[in-house]
């Protein structure tokens, strides 16, 4: 191998690793000899983030209260600029992996490659592949200069190891140096939305509404259909910008990647952003009204029919079983 060392910033919550960084540390163990973990989670995670192939874990302390972005974007600039640089940065494109990219982007004056959903060695080089166009066209962009490389990847870009086993990684914390006003903000209140069932990004079955189920009350069907299923409800962007739903039910280019055992779509018509970000589901049905709705160019089973109609059938169908 030619890339001998990438560094995953690790992302964590209540002592639980985030799926992302575990999709970043699979491709990461891919590229390179050497894979090392960043995280303002603390040293307890080691041991998780070890079995995926981090040999060494950074851990970077004082951030309670504190937004994290300034402190380990600072800390991960210090290492670098004090000869502590790895070959490339992975980056999970989250409200958090996009702050610490942004910042990090400054203070070591290097660019940063976004919305990457495959990375490569080209030339003893990385580079990564991101849609463009809403997904119509795939780019492969890479870094001419001398800096680190900084990837910011998309969510269920990558699968995680299905059985990990290495060891526990070794721990060492780095320090921030001074952050100057970047860290005087303070956080006094966190929001948890209040969610039942599973969840939009890591469950296994999804059912998605769109704009074709007529009116808001109409998503109960995909609600009582989810339910059903034991599944997640989505939605697409148009009744998400219409307020039927709230954005953390969006599924597409600008809400959440999923990608599910199976995807249904009732009433969406496919638009290219909502393909980009349902696409890669292993098994897609679509029910629509209209026989030349794109979403069929990408169904594993289509069902042409009125949503009003087949949704209340399969509701019915589940509830006789």
């Amino acid at each position: 191998m030619t890339v001998s060392r990438i560094w995953v910033y690790a992302e964590a919550t209540d002592g639980n690793v985030a799926t992302t960084t575990l999709e970043l540390l699979a491709k990461a163990n891919e590229l390179a000899d050497t894979v090392e973990c960043v995280t303002a989670a603390g040293a307890d995670v080691a041991t998780e983030l070890g079995a995926h192939g981090a040999t060494k874990v950074y851990t970077v302390g004082g951030t309670d209260g504190k937004l994290v972005g300034p402190t380990v974007a600072g800390a991960i600039a210090a290492a670098v600029e004090g000869g502590n640089a790895p070959d490339a940065i992975f980056i999970a494109t989250s409200y958090g992996g996009r702050d610490v990219a942004g910042r990090l982007s400054v203070k070591l004056d290097a660019p940063v490659i976004t919305n990457v959903v495959d990375i490569a060695e080209r030339d003893g080089a990385l580079v990564g592949t991101e849609p463009v166009f809403g997904g119509t066209t795939d780019v492969v962009t890479g870094f001419t200069g001398d800096k680190v490389g900084i990837f910011l990847v998309r969510p269920k870009s990558f699968v995680p190891a299905e059985d990990p086993s290495g060891a526990a990684a070794a721990t060492e914390e780095i320090a921030p140096g001074d952050l100057g006003n970047t860290n005087a903000a303070t956080v006094t209140n966190r929001f948890v939305e209040e969610k039942s069932g599973p969840s939009l990004d890591d469950a296994a079955i999804v059912v998605s509404g769109g704009r074709g189920l007529g009116e808001q009350d109409k998503y109960q069907l995909i609600e009582d259909l989810a339910k059903a299923l034991g599944a997640a409800p989505g939605a697409s962007r148009a009744i998400v910008d219409a307020g039927w739903v709230p954005y953390s039910y969006q599924v597409g280019q600008t809400g959440k990647v999923v990608k599910p055992t199976v995807y249904i779509a009732a009433g969406i018509s496919g638009a290219t952003q909502h393909l980009v970000g349902m696409k890669g589901s292993k098994n897609i049905i679509a029910i629509n009204k209209d026989d030349a709705a794109p979403i069929f160019s990408v169904a594993d089973l289509g069902i042409v029919g009125d949503v009003h109609k087949v949704l209340p059938a399969l509701l019915e169908a589940l509830q006789n079983r």
